[in-house]
């Protein structure tokens, strides 16, 4: 199997597939062959497995990505929503 990249996944795949890897390794398969089923690099199933064993299924849910909005502002937004208005008027 071809890896795939996880940054194009949604975050309920990204889940999916470290619940899978996380099945596997308690079932008793080796990390290697969760490696090749999977398509995933060893880091990832890993990191997926080190997760599980640290926090439980909660820790194994991806977090948000990206910048939250607003952030990284240079002003805010009344000032903005001033300036849109002196724009369209």
């Amino acid at each position: 199997m071809e890896k795939e990249s996880a940054r194009s996944q949604t975050l309920a795949q990204l889940h999916e597939r470290r619940k899978q890897v996380v099945r596997l390794y308690r079932q008793g398969t080796k990390i290697m062959q969760i490696v090749t089923m999977s398509g995933l690099s060893y880091p990832t199933v890993r990191g997926a497995i080190d997760l599980f064993d640290a926090g439980g299924w909660g820790a194994i849910r991806p977090a948000v990505r990206g910048r939250a909005r607003g952030d990284g502002r240079v002003l805010s937004q009344a000032q903005e929503d001033t300036i849109q208005r002196l724009i369209i008027d």
